[in-house]
């Protein structure tokens, strides 16, 4: 039973420090950076969505919408990832 214990401790441990080394790192990312990881994950969420709608989406005209709209949030997924390059 003890050894159980243990491990419990040490997972607590493990978390812990990756909590910490999360902190560590968002603190360290300017305002700047923290918009866009927000936006970036914002438009990947609506990509998701979206493609999820397409699947399941039977009409010719949402279908076009739906394409539509993945092609522009691929767009816009590429002109942020360009600005992060720099």
């Amino acid at each position: 039973m003890a050894r159980g214990w243990e491990s419990k401790t040490i997972e607590e441990q493990i978390s812990a420090a990756q909590a910490e080394s999360e902190a560590t790192s968002k603190a360290t990312l300017t305002p700047e950076q923290v918009e866009r990881r927000s936006k970036r994950e914002g438009l990947l969420l609506q990509r998701a969505c979206a493609l999820n709608d397409l699947g399941a989406t039977r009409h010719e005209r949402r279908r076009a919408l739906l394409e539509r709209t993945l092609e522009h949030l691929d767009r816009q997924l590429a002109e942020l990832e360009s600005l992060e390059s720099r």
